[in-house]
């Protein structure tokens, strides 16, 4: 590739590359609609009998949510290796090695009992790397997905946009809540800007209606969220995961200000592996050490306050911080 530092699905010299490739045509229009949308669905041929054992496995987690709660939980691979199985499967890692040319590894699973109805969104505000874009998602249905139950909904070829970080909102990503509070601006405000981009542009919208162990991937600058759920106590049994790709730093620009280096690195682990993967930059190793600045900065603001609580209050507190 011309620039092996840009995913080449998003690079400016794609076509020229995927022209001279030596890739099947069935591959090559699989990459290419990719490039074109910024999604792509497909049969990652996941066993049914593994898409309903994990539903299955779940159901009790999900009974102990509180009624009204969002139905969504986050990184069940740790303890059900059914979620596990589904995240590290092989034809996903393969589809999504093909599109990155780069090794991906899942770093988040969230499992789904109903429609989240969540404001459209570019993932990429919440994850992100160095070099940039090498993270997408992918989303797989484990029963038929209709207009009535809460499908997702997403915008083909919003990735093609610019990437919109907090401080395109006028908000510090570093700053703490009482902080973005007083410049009155809060985090929904990074949803309905991305609203107004979608009306501004005119941006036409694409509901997700797929089967039973169909599966979409999309990439990290997507704009994507959830439909309304028509009928009402209807189910959407899925599950996402998030992937990044080898040789990356790896953080979260919603709470990083990278222009006076603020930057939230994150501690991951393969979840294929359970391994940790180490930020890198250009092959060397990087030291989360401005996350440690931000780790030290709210200790000092609590030790300010300390007095106010007891002393084991403020010890949980701390180790929350850490």
């Amino acid at each position: 590739m011309s620039n092996p530092t840009i995913p080449w699905i998003e690079s400016p010299f794609f076509t020229k590359e995927l022209a001279a490739s030596n890739l099947s045509p069935e591959d090559k229009a699989f990459v290419k609609s990719y490039a074109d949308n910024g999604y792509v669905i497909f049969d990652p041929e996941i066993p049914t009998e593994l898409l309903d054992v994990t539903v299955e496995t779940l159901k009790p987690k999900w009974a102990e949510l509180k009624e009204g709660a969002d139905k969504r939980i986050q990184d069940a691979w740790s303890y059900n290796p059914h979620v596990q199985a589904i995240a590290s499967h092989p034809k996903v890692i393969e589809k999504l090695k093909l599109l990155y040319q780069r090794a991906p590894f899942p770093f988040q699973t969230l499992n789904f009992m109903e429609g989240t109805q969540q404001a459209t969104h570019s993932d990429m505000i919440h994850f992100n790397t160095y070099p940039a874009r090498y993270m997408c998602g992918v989303w797989v249905a484990q029963e038929d997905i209709t207009d009535f139950n809460g499908p997702l909904h997403y915008y083909p070829g919003s990735h093609k946009l610019p990437f919109y970080d907090m401080i395109d909102i006028g908000v510090k990503g570093s700053a703490t809540e009482s902080e973005k509070k007083a410049m009155m601006m809060y985090a929904e405000d990074y949803t309905k800007f991305i609203q107004q981009i979608i009306d501004t542009l005119e941006l036409k919208k694409a509901t997700l209606n797929i089967k039973k162990g169909q599966a979409i991937i999309w990439s990290a600058n997507l704009l994507h969220g959830g439909n309304k759920i028509l009928t009402e106590g209807s189910t959407r049994y899925s599950q996402v995961s998030h992937y990044f790709f080898e040789n990356c730093m790896y953080y979260t620009p919603r709470l990083s200000d990278v222009a006076i280096n603020k930057l939230h690195l994150n501690d991951l682990v393969d979840i294929s592996t359970g391994k940790k993967v180490a930020n890198t930059y250009f092959g060397e190793k990087v030291a989360p050490t401005t996350r440690l600045y931000l780790q030290q900065k709210s200790i000092r603001m609590l030790s300010k306050i300390a007095h106010l609580f007891p002393a084991s209050i403020v010890e949980k507190i701390k180790d929350h911080i850490r």
